[in-house]
């Protein structure tokens, strides 16, 4: 039985803080590590971070409270076997904070597939410690191509882990990193969501990452619009709907997209129950940011994304972490595509409805666009979804 330090009425938000259904906050501290208070002001606060070396485990108080779709929940489906499939590769800086967040779970996956792509550092010796004590992990290997792959590298891998299973024996799939530190009722709070409206076909939390430079703990830029890539968590009627992943860079946008296209409610859900922590920030690359944001300008121009609309966001980023270097290298990555006439997603129609789109986020606001679409796409959905009859009279 986990030891009850103490209670308090701080809000501990971060790597170690995560937040249970009962309302509590579970600490987990494994060795040195960053430990995290923060403030809350609106919508947003600071997380001041200092490093300590604490070897228990504490519970906290926190006040009962759910903003956003989670306050809507309306039942609890008794199915809930969901699986994990995570490739991985020289992963052992952070592999561990994973394997215990999800071994923390407050709903445990029913199967968890770690595709072991070739790692050289420590990451095998860590996965078979743990395929020995989690029973639902298995651990599939791959040979070493010799470097890191990401885009098409990440999801052949990923289909190397989907394809030892039956993906028709879940309810949920989800690709999950294996650099992130996840709360407690994570998986949980997800199903329940999913469980409260049958039209969401992908959902997650939102993504926090510590900042290089002032120390504190700050959101990952990401859309209400789209779940997120390092935890996507899937519908399997869903997922098998949209054909899948696509194996190129920019799968995780594509995927959303082509959801909502088809009637699906896509979303990442920013409740303070479902934060996160990314141990290795979007975009940065293993060879550098400049790298991992010239990539996502490739990634836009590849998906379709509309000139006009992808320099609204080049420059809504200017601000942000990298200050300016990172708007450059989004932007030259999409014009360096286009000047050497490189292939983009081959659906016409899919690219017709991902402009469309775009224009209305850039006329009247992207949750207002959003909204629209979702609205314009669900009698789409209904007549492909029929919902069954109550005949309990």
């Amino acid at each position: 039985m986990l030891p009850l330090a103490r209670q308090h009425s701080a809000r501990p938000i971060g790597p170690a803080a995560h937040i249970t259904a009962s309302s509590r906050v579970l600490v987990l501290e494994r060795g040195s590590r960053a430990g995290v208070t923060a403030t809350e002001a609106g919508r947003s606060f600071q997380a001041r971070v200092d490093i300590v070396n604490l070897r228990q485990i504490r519970y906290f108080s926190y006040p009962a409270r759910a903003r956003g779709p989670l306050n809507e929940l309306l039942h609890v489906n008794s199915s809930r076997r969901y699986l994990l499939i995570s490739p991985c590769r020289d992963e052992a800086q952070y592999l561990r904070r994973t394997l215990d967040s999800v071994a923390a779970q407050s709903v445990q996956p029913a199967a968890w597939v770690v595709v072991d792509d070739g790692s050289t550092d420590g990451t095998s010796a860590i996965l078979e410690e743990y395929a020995r004590r989690l029973p639902y992990l298995r651990v599939a290997r791959r040979t070493d191509r010799g470097r890191r792959q990401v885009g098409p590298g990440v999801i052949e891998a990923f289909y190397a882990g989907l394809n030892t299973v039956r993906l028709e024996d879940f309810e949920y799939l989800c690709k999950l990193d294996m650099d992130l530190d996840l709360p407690v009722p994570y998986f949980e709070l997800l199903m329940q969501r999913m469980e409260s409206d049958p039209r969401v076909g992908t959902t997650s939390g939102k993504p926090w990452f510590v900042h290089p430079q002032s120390g504190t703990l700050v959101p990952e830029i990401c859309g209400d619009e789209m779940s997120v890539g390092m935890t996507k968590f899937y519908r399997v009627a869903c997922f098998q709907e949209i054909g899948g992943f696509v194996r190129q860079v920019m799968w995780d946008g594509i995927d959303c997209h082509r959801a909502r296209m088809l009637g699906w409610i896509a979303e990442s859900i920013d409740n303070e129950r479902l934060r996160f922590v990314h141990l290795r920030p979007a975009g940065a690359s293993q060879k550098g940011i400049w790298t991992g944001r010239l990539r996502h300008g490739f990634g836009q121009y590849f998906m379709g994304t509309s000139p006009l609309y992808h320099l609204a966001v080049v420059i809504y980023r200017l601000p942000t972490y990298p200050v300016l270097l990172g708007s450059i290298a989004m932007l030259w990555g999409y014009l360096r595509s286009w000047l050497k006439g490189l292939p983009r997603y081959d659906d016409l129609e899919f690219r017709r409805f991902l402009r469309s789109y775009q224009h209305d986020c850039l006329r009247i606001g992207k949750r207002a666009a959003t909204a629209r679409t979702n609205a314009e796409r669900a009698q789409l959905w209904h007549g492909s979804h029929p919902v069954p009859m109550d005949r309990s009279d």
